[in-house]
């Protein structure tokens, strides 16, 4: 930690390591579609989605083509055991991975190697690599946002390590009211999607304070949409309303 001009204590890591320990407790059910982290396996399909047609228009890629990201590299940020890694790997994207965590990293490698697929994972922090002078096509921060140390200077490394003409995608959680209702209330205490103690309201960010962040070190927001759960349909789908989950897009002229 550094001390600012008016004394004030200063995070110099994103990494926050009871988040860390946290998700090290489940790692071994990454893959589990009923496991732990089951939100995230039924989040999946629009997450891609979203990530595919962004980048895909972004780029002027044909997604029907065998492998329409071939050529572009992306950086998964708090990839976790590789949920999203993975199927960006198999569109022809060379995949980078990192988390901070190395048993999920341990998961992922693991379940690349029996899938056949050449995803490199690091075990590090956004800001090591940019320290590094690393950059990337499109750089993704998925349900990662909320819990880094220090949300300003995990913005600064991510939008680092975009690429002049490249591109940001966030998810993350509102700070709104209905979020606290809906994102811990009932995703942790009563309907029990989550272990309680997940998530922290207070670390939630708005889009404008993203956006804000960003701002500052080139990329511009283009898009944000929503998500939407329907309880009836078993699904997420995008939609208008950002007062929960949502989807961010950015690009760095």
């Amino acid at each position: 930690m550094d001390k600012t001009a008016t004394g004030e204590t200063k995070a110099t890591t994103t990494v926050d390591r009871a988040e860390i320990a946290r998700f090290a407790e489940s790692a071994d059910s990454w893959w589990d579609p009923s496991g732990a982290f089951r939100p995230l396996h039924q989040l999946n399909p629009v997450r891609l989605a979203f990530i595919r047609d962004r980048l895909a228009a972004y780029f002027g890629r044909d997604i029907h083509a065998p492998k329409p990201f071939a050529g572009l590299r992306l950086l998964d940020i708090g990839c976790g055991g590789g949920l999203v890694s993975e199927p960006l790997a198999r569109l022809g994207a060379a995949v980078t991975g990192v988390d901070a965590a190395g048993e999920a990293l341990a998961i992922a490698r693991a379940h690349a190697e029996s899938a056949g697929l050449d995803i490199e994972y690091r075990q590090a922090a956004a800001e090591d690599l940019a320290d590094a002078g690393e950059s990337f096509d499109a750089v993704l921060a998925l349900e990662i946002v909320e819990h880094v140390a220090d949300p300003a200077l995990f913005l600064t490394a991510a939008a680092r390590l975009v690429r002049p003409g490249g591109a940001f995608i966030a998810a993350t959680l509102n700070r709104t009211p209905k979020a606290f209702v809906f994102g811990i209330l009932g995703a942790e205490y009563l309907l029990r999607w989550l272990p309680r103690g997940t998530h922290q309201w207070r670390k939630f960010l708005r889009p404008s304070e993203i956006a804000a962040g960003l701002r500052p070190h080139g990329l511009i927001v283009k898009d944000i949409s929503g998500l939407s759960y329907s309880p009836l349909a078993g699904r997420w789908t995008l939609s208008h309303k950002l007062d929960v989950n949502y989807l961010l897009f950015a690009s760095k002229p």
